[in-house]
């Protein structure tokens, strides 16, 4: 969800986009194909997906048990669960073997929410399908779709995010957009109100990426300041407190941020000097910096030097150091941290066997990596 929202959001959940071309390798949970090995087997330790040539994909975001992928001839491929139609496929059979998303072409972004996926095109429009009980599909209706159906109002975009139950754009003036969910005030518009097309974030300029959560959004701005909105239970907004946020505040003491990436209740960012700063529920050991204990501003992961990228599933978090090799740390009861053993991590930890790796995203249980 960037996770998820919960990886990739998702995770739920973190970023992929820009990444050097290069083959999905996954990990972790694999129930509902996510791992897109052609199984339904748990991996402990990376596999490669099957059907990429070397070089083919240039992103891959992952939802909650799904994974969406762009390649580089601008199709976009799809594997895992299709309960409410995520895939894209016309219909909700799960698959553990990519498969493209017909309709789709030119296409410059994708990204994913828990049981939704996103196409931005290169005319700036916005695609999306799969769940849309709230809205957030974007098209005025809250009709499951199991085929891309364009999000209306909104054109000029140039980044996209996916979270629980809403989604995020980012439009080439800077401004941020949203739709979807609002119980907590994750559409940053001022209210609480859902929506099923997107509205305008309040006091947001200059944002250059969006990330989403379970309930709660991140933006960066172009100064290398973090911005959050909505849930707030755990700290996850990073503003000292624990109170929901239907505008957009600054997260505390966080400067020189280059990337951002959401879990379910914590949150992620990649400073300029390298270092990961994070912030909110800590559990699992998500926070990386060697304690259980909540954090509601931002600190530092630890023994955590060198990161190009990061990412977020549910409950973990992941870094691309700039050696290829990757490293993750929290939640780990499916082998998500791909360090060959189902034992949670409080601080980072090698990935086995894993070298040339450019973009980590992540779901509620497992990890891709772009290599």
């Amino acid at each position: 969800m960037v996770a998820l929202a919960g990886l990739l959001l998702l995770a739920g959940s973190g970023p992929a986009a820009a990444a050097t071309p290069g083959t999905p390798w996954t990990w972790g949970s694999n129930s509902f194909g996510e791992l897109g090995d052609g199984t339904n087997a748990n991996h402990f330790t990376p596999v490669q997906t099957t059907g990429f040539a070397a070089a083919d994909a240039v992103e891959l975001h992952g939802g909650r048990e799904h994974v969406v992928a762009l390649r580089t001839d601008g199709t976009v491929w799809t594997w895992g669960s299709s309960q409410f139609g995520q895939l894209g496929s016309g219909g909700t059979a799960n698959r553990s073997t990519p498969g493209v998303v017909a309709g789709l072409a030119g296409v410059a972004r994708v990204g994913s929410g828990h049981y939704h996926s996103m196409a931005l095109l290169g005319d700036g429009t916005v695609r999306a399908w799969g769940m849309n009980g709230q809205g957030q599909l974007g098209d005025g209706t809250r009709t499951q779709r199991t085929r891309p159906v364009q999000v209306r109002n909104l054109t000029g975009v140039t980044q996209i995010a996916g979270a629980r139950g809403h989604s995020l754009a980012v439009r080439s003036d800077g401004s941020v957009w949203a739709w979807g969910y609002n119980a907590f005030g994750e559409l940053g518009d001022g209210t609480t109100t859902n929506r099923t097309t997107p509205v305008r974030a309040t006091g947001l300029a200059n944002i250059v990426q969006v990330a989403g959560g379970r309930d709660h959004s991140l933006a960066l701005r172009a100064d290398g300041t973090v911005w959050a909105f909505g849930d707030n239970t755990h700290g996850q907004l990073g503003d000292g407190t624990t109170t929901h946020r239907s505008r957009p505040v600054q997260v505390r003491n966080l400067t020189g941020a280059t990337a951002i990436a959401a879990g379910a209740y914590h949150s992620t960012a990649l400073l300029a000097d390298g270092t990961v700063r994070s912030w909110g529920r800590n559990n699992l050991g998500q926070l990386g910096d060697g304690t259980l204990t909540r954090r509601t501003t931002p600190v530092q992961v630890r023994n955590l030097t060198g990161a190009t990228a990061i990412g977020c599933g549910r409950d973990h978090g992941l870094a691309v150091l700039g050696d290829g090799t990757v490293r993750s740390w929290g939640a780990n009861g499916f082998g998500q941290l791909g360090d060959g053993t189902t034992t949670n991590r409080t601080t980072p930890v090698t990935v086995s066997g894993l070298t040339g790796a450019s973009a980590v995203t992540a779901g509620r249980a497992y990890t891709a990596a772009l290599v």
